[in-house]
């Protein structure tokens, strides 16, 4: 198994911060479907202000660049994307693995 985490920030504005987060109560079930079958085999995303971070477990088959791709291709996710970018601080028109930056482990116990 392979884990990513990944960090994006949304606008700094209590309103749009707390109806991301409803949004998230709700993912549509093509979305939910469409990262499982890329080999997503986990992911949560943690909130901290207006910051996020996710955590991404994949099978070890999962290549980020391959399957990202392949992700956008899937039903409905390109209407998830558009309709969660008026939250996070991107740039129009950005793919999910553009707007979510990549971290790098620096402690592992």
């Amino acid at each position: 198994m392979k884990r990513y985490c990944q960090t994006l920030d949304l606008y700094d504005d209590k309103e749009l911060i707390e109806a991301y987060v409803a949004e998230h109560a709700h993912v549509w079930e093509e979305v939910k479907a469409g990262i499982r079958e890329v080999g997503i085999v986990d992911m949560q995303i943690y909130i901290y202000g207006n910051h996020l971070f996710m955590i991404m477990d994949t099978t070890d088959e999962f290549d980020m660049e391959r399957d990202y791709a392949r992700l956008a291709t899937l039903p409905r996710q390109a209407e998830w994307e558009e309709h969660m970018s008026k939250y996070q601080k991107v740039l129009p028109g950005q793919s999910s693995q553009e707007k979510w930056k990549l971290m790098e482990r620096i402690f592992k116990l």
